[in-house]
C-alpha cells in the first residue's frame, strides 16, 4: 500500500515529462531569439551604412542639377571635366 496521492504512475498521470521538455525547449527557444535579434540589429546597421555609402556620386549630382535647370551646360561640362 505504498504510493502517493496520484497513483503509481507519478506526477501529472506520466505527462510531466512532455511538460517538462516543452518549458526547457521554451527556455532554449527564447534565448536563441534573444541572441538572433542582437545579431540580426548588426547585421542592418552594417547593411544601412553600406547603403549610405551607395549614395548619389557626384557625377550623378552634377546630371540632376543640369536636369533641373540650376546649371548650365558649359557650368555642366566645365565641372564633368573636373571631376573627371
Amino acid at each position: 500500500m505504498m504510493g502517493n496521492y496520484f497513483g503509481s504512475v507519478g506526477w501529472g498521470g506520466g505527462l510531466g515529462w512532455i511538460f517538462m521538455i516543452l518549458f526547457w525547449g521554451l527556455i532554449i527557444w527564447a534565448f536563441f531569439t534573444f541572441i538572433q535579434s542582437l545579431t540580426n540589429k548588426n547585421c542592418c546597421d552594417k547593411e544601412q551604412v553600406s547603403s549610405e555609402k551607395k549614395e548619389s556620386s557626384a557625377l550623378d549630382v552634377l546630371k540632376e542639377r543640369y536636369a533641373k535647370g540650376e546649371i548650365t551646360k558649359e557650368e555642366f561640362d566645365k565641372v564633368k571635366k573636373d571631376l573627371g
